[in-house]
């Protein structure tokens, strides 16, 4: 079971990595944006030893156009992701990730017609119940009471559009894996977004900002780097939903993040909620398998 392995550590490397661009904001001296390129450029070293064993393939031009339209949509939710991280709680702010897969169902059946399965409606509604235990300690304000807590929490609703960015962007990175590599796109891609980021972050005046705390940055870099080697890998050896339910995990491990380094509060119901989120998305993936 070497791709279930894999896929834990995807799952504890991205958790990890929004853990310590937390604690990087919440140490003062960097901004949002900052930390974007962070994630991105100080993965790169890592990323370039994996990349010199990845063959490179012929593209067309539908490989560019696409990534051409991925670029702004990507920056814009790393942007409002790391944003999101930083005004709340990570147990309230990175759950709601599980929401993306949602979305491309929504998306699916207006505009394409396509049902969704049994499995995936099942998980649709698994993940609206995990929502709604998130804020459970707001019950007491009456039974819509989690749902106003949602609304009230600026990271949970700026993750909400962050999920529905990340269902545009997958159903777009699929066109451009199909014109590409899967492999190759998977770490291609990292080099053009930091190339960009580089502009926006030097235009904004931050460009000497991104080697002020080496030692706080390179951790965040290597542990990105790891997740997207390991998501790859992990990739390599099973199907891609079995791969994606398991690193859903992240949502749980960011909730446990959340107590560790931050004290946050009624980390039980979080727990719960986020569990049964990611059993959520993990019955909408089965259900496209």
């Amino acid at each position: 079971m070497t791709w279930l392995l894999l896929a834990l550590t995807t799952a504890f490397s991205l958790a990890t990595a929004d853990a310590l661009s937390k604690r990087a904001i919440n140490t003062g001296g960097v901004d949002d944006l900052v930390i974007v390129w962070v994630r991105e450029g100080y993965a790169l070293p890592f990323l370039a030893l994996a990349f010199l064993f990845v063959p490179v393939p012929a593209v067309d031009a539908t490989f560019w156009l696409t990534v051409a339209v991925l670029l702004p949509l990507e920056i814009a939710a790393l942007v409002l992701y790391v944003k999101a991280i930083d005004l709340s709680p990570l147990s309230l702010s990175v759950p709601f990730l599980a929401l993306s897969p949602v979305f491309i169902v929504v998306i699916a059946f207006v505009f394409l017609g396509e049902r969704p399965a049994p499995l995936g409606i099942a998980g649709i509604v698994m993940i609206t119940a995990g929502a709604y235990v998130l804020n459970a300690g707001a019950s007491r304000h009456g039974i819509l009471g989690p749902i106003r807590a949602i609304a009230a929490e600026p990271g949970s609703v700026i993750m909400i559009v962050v999920s529905l960015i990340y269902s545009v962007t997958s159903t777009l990175g699929k066109v451009a894996i199909n014109h590409s590599d899967p492999v190759f796109f998977g770490f291609f891609y990292p080099f053009l977004l930091t190339i960009v980021l580089t502009v926006v972050v030097a235009w904004r005046g931050r460009l000497r900002l991104v080697a002020a705390r080496p030692r706080v940055f390179i951790p965040i870099g290597f542990f990105t780097a790891a997740m997207v080697i390991t998501h790859f890998l992990a990739l390599s050896l099973t199907h891609v939903a079995y791969m994606i339910a398991v690193k859903r995990m992240s949502l749980v491990f960011s909730v446990i993040y959340g107590r560790l380094l931050f004290a946050e509060e009624r980390i039980p119901e979080r727990l719960v909620g986020s569990a049964v989120m990611a059993a959520g998305v993990a019955l909408i993936a089965i259900s496209w398998a």
